[in-house]
């Protein structure tokens, strides 16, 4: 089983043909819920896993769910979606994060990310980027 840093590397590098495929961006946002936690110890876990992988553009947290965003880079959908999957549980122990489960996962490219966001329908833009409540 590889680490999410290994599949980001294997992604990245995969080969088909003896040619290099070329990784794009997709934007990941990765919703999780579960049972209320102190807003402290919510708030660190996801300072922690932001501080670990500097990739996190930006969290929002309350007592018993969470949403991050970010920018993956992987050769196609289901590799950006894989590696997500796979974020909170790899990083759960670590960063100490709550013992919640992933209840939402959006994967889409960049071109469709900055399509939304010029109609007005995307995603607020994620700024300041860090850790902040709801």
């Amino acid at each position: 089983m590889a680490s999410v840093g290994e599949q980001r590397q294997q992604a990245a590098t995969r080969t088909i043909a003896g040619e290099r495929e070329a990784a794009r961006l997709w934007h990941i946002t990765l919703s999780v819920a579960g049972s209320a936690v102190a807003l402290s110890e919510v708030r660190r876990g996801l300072e922690r896993l932001a501080h670990d992988h500097p990739f996190l553009l930006t969290s929002r947290y309350a007592c018993d769910h969470a949403e991050i965003r970010y920018w993956e880079e992987a050769r196609d959908l289901h590799d950006a979606a894989a590696v997500a999957l796979r974020l909170w549980g790899e990083h759960r122990r670590t960063a100490q994060l709550p013992p919640w489960e992933i209840v939402g996962l959006e994967v889409i490219g960049r071109e469709t990310y900055h399509q939304r966001v010029a109609e007005g329908s995307g995603p607020p833009r994620a700024v300041p980027v860090g850790v902040h409540p709801f």
